[in-house]
């Protein structure tokens, strides 16, 4: 039986954890739980499944996380704070089941460090993918990491075409349910842009060896390329509760978490290279990533930032990867990488996309 803490319950990745710990109580255990703030969704789920510990916030989330004794933290928490969490769950010691990619992401070293090998479980498709890929092989075996992304609502589109795209139309994703900001980093690819700063962090590849291919159906969910010319692909049907279930009790599969693959009916998959040029959020990630320190923190609040502006109806589409690129030109990255220079940059950040966002 293994104790879990759900931290975000009430989103998308904690209640899609609920559904899986509640299909296999002999399995796993719910010992806390916290929300953003939805205190009666918070109170409603801690009656279903008897626990006595919840939290409303990132900071009595991560109190939670050091006073509960647990085998195994979900981090389904949205956005970068919940950094704290990440930090206090990697301090005790416990298995970080992590779909919160920003806290990896904008954390960057100060993560890396905290964690001990092999105690952060990706939770996202993608980097599961490339966990379940990585044990077929050693790691020096490894020539290159595959990330696939489905496109988004707009694939196929000219940067031109997208210049008067809608929030409605941004948010009409052709395979996945996701919140409006997630969604959104979905339609301009800085979602994928992340996943490739997250990869780099958790398997430790170069990015000159991280690759994203487009792949509409959303079925191979990544690739790993071994030297010998053999490439490993993890394929599923689009269901977040396969690599939540592999987070909860890693490396072990829980049976019954979804469905197969239909191999007794036809159907192609297709690839195609990703066009930087309508969407340069990819290769903006990528040198943000390079240029590591406070630069990734940047990255990522000018684009929160931006998409609330998008959605608001201050800024175009296109202009919400340009924002991102202004503040990241003109960001001055601190001598020494802590929880304060990080915190700063990103107040600085979000200033300055403000400020892009006025000016446009």
């Amino acid at each position: 039986m293994r104790r879990v803490i759900v931290l975000g319950s009430t989103g998308s990745i904690g209640t899609q954890a609920l559904e899986v710990i509640r299909a296999n109580p002999r399995r796993f255990d719910v010992v806390g739980l916290s929300a953003h703030s939805s205190r009666d969704a918070l109170s409603a789920q801690a009656e279903a499944f008897g626990v006595e510990h919840t939290a409303l916030g990132a900071e009595e989330a991560a109190q939670l996380v050091h006073d509960v004794e647990a085998d195994v933290v979900l981090n389904g928490i949205t956005g970068s704070v919940g950094l704290g969490p990440t930090l206090a769950t990697l301090a005790t010691g416990t298995t970080l089941a992590l779909a919160n990619k920003e806290s990896l992401i904008v954390g960057g070293d100060l993560v890396r460090r905290a964690a001990r090998p092999g105690q952060i479980v990706p939770v996202d498709s993608e980097h599961s993918a490339i966990a379940q890929a990585l044990r077929s092989g050693e790691r020096a075996e490894v020539r290159r990491l595959v990330l696939t992304a489905s496109g988004g609502p707009f694939r196929g589109r000219s940067r031109s075409d997208m210049a008067t795209v809608t929030p409605r139309e941004a948010l009409a994703h052709p395979t996945w349910d996701m919140g409006r900001v997630v969604t959104t980093n979905s339609a301009t690819l800085v979602n994928k842009g992340l996943e490739v700063i997250e990869a780099h962090l958790l398997f430790d590849v170069p990015f000159e060896h991280i690759d994203v291919v487009v792949h509409p159906q959303s079925i191979v969910h990544s690739m790993v390329e071994f030297v010998d010319g053999s490439t490993i692909a993890q394929a599923s049907p689009p269901d977040m509760r396969l690599p939540i279930s592999l987070g909860l009790d890693w490396p072990h599969r829980v049976g019954g978490v979804g469905a197969p693959l239909d191999w007794s009916s036809a159907t192609s998959w297709t690839f195609e290279p990703l066009d930087d040029e309508a969407f340069p959020a990819v290769a903006l990630a990528k040198q943000v990533g390079r240029a590591g320190s406070t630069f990734p923190a940047v990255f990522n609040a000018a684009n929160e930032q931006a998409v609330d502006a998008f959605h608001d109806g201050a800024i175009a589409f296109t202009d919400i990867v340009e924002t991102i690129a202004a503040v990241v030109d003109a960001h001055e990255p601190p001598t020494e990488l802590t929880l304060e220079t990080l915190a700063e940059a990103e107040r600085w950040s979000r200033e300055a996309a403000d400020r892009a966002v006025a000016a446009a």
